[in-house]
């Protein structure tokens, strides 16, 4: 799995900046919502880049290499096996950050200072599936950087549902670093995750200064429609976004809180964490809360007092 430093850490590297028209366009969008914005929209590449490697084998009883449908075709991803017993489970899909097209080794026991494995989902007894996207690893298309990998997400989802031993009305949905940005996107877009955590993203694609953007940084609805800050308002289920409050994209947290009114959004920073050595505190302590939820308990929230105590 390929990780690459927070680029988002610098400030804000290449703003985009809008003419008056383009602004009355952007507002109106806005308005219209993100899954109509995109619909019918075709994104132009300016770089058909993709990954060419096929996606490791996983060890036996950890994880299954198995393959989805998505629009781009046939998409490589990993899957915890069935569950012992019957019944249905809930469901997480996981997006890595860097290269969140291509999937790689989640199943190696990680440092928990940067533990990116999301581990602690599978270890609770989530079912959780780790999808690779469209030009990631041997798959086919190309990389899109935030626009595609929406639908890919998407049809992921489409396939858990389908598997007799998931609970279809309890898929969840996260990510970190670019895949948290990726998660944050389709929850704009749809309804249909219980819930979204979304760990360290950016609020405009061009924060990440031209990486991990294959469109053209100069046209402003190639980057309307990869950032997710101006879309807040097309949440319609509940979204986390977490953030480690010692380093991290903690001015893009704060960029998004501050631009939100949805009350379905909520956001937190972690003191005494980084972009890195929040992940497994955070996701054990969500991992429970999933459990929970399923058992009864009442519905997947957080206090930002137990994120601030959840032990390393």
């Amino acid at each position: 799995m390929r990780k690459r430093a927070i680029l988002a850490l610098a400030a804000l590297c290449m703003p985009v900046a809008l003419t008056g028209c383009d602004a009355i366009q952007g507002a109106a969008q806005a308005a219209q919502g993100l899954a109509a914005a995109r619909a019918g929209y075709k994104t132009h590449l300016t770089q058909q880049t993709r990954d060419g490697s096929p996606a490791p084998q996983p060890p036996k009883g950890v994880l299954d290499l198995i393959h989805y449908t998505s629009p781009a075709g046939k998409l490589a991803a990993y899957l915890t096996p069935r569950p012992t017993g019957g019944g249905r489970h809930p469901a997480i899909i996981w997006i890595t950050g860097g290269d969140s097209n291509s999937i790689g080794n989640v199943w190696d026991k990680a440092d928990p200072e940067n533990d990116q494995t999301a581990a602690a989902f599978r270890n609770a007894g989530i079912v959780t599936m780790y999808p690779s996207l469209r030009g990631g690893n041997d798959n086919p298309g190309y990389r899109e950087g935030f626009y595609g990998e929406i639908d890919d997400i998407m049809a992921a989802a489409d396939y858990l549902a389908a598997q007799d031993y998931v609970d279809p009305q309890r898929i969840y949905l996260g990510g970190h670093s670019t895949g948290g940005t990726t998660v944050l996107l389709a929850a704009e877009v749809t309804k249909r995750f219980r819930g979204v955590f979304s760990f360290g993203p950016v609020g405009e694609a061009s924060d990440y200064g031209g990486q991990f953007f294959y469109a053209d940084l100069n046209d402003p609805t190639e980057v309307r429609l990869r950032s997710p800050i101006h879309w807040l308002g097309s949440v319609a289920s509940p979204v986390f976004v977490f953030e480690g409050a010692a380093q991290g994209n903690v001015d893009s947290l704060d960029a998004l809180s501050a631009e939100s009114s949805n009350p379905l959004l909520h956001f937190y920073k972690v003191p005494g964490r980084t972009h890195f050595s929040i992940l497994a505190p955070v996701t054990a302590v969500i991992a429970r809360k999933i459990v929970g939820e399923a058992a009864g308990k009442g519905a997947v929230s957080f206090s930002q007092a137990e994120l601030n105590t959840a032990p390393r």
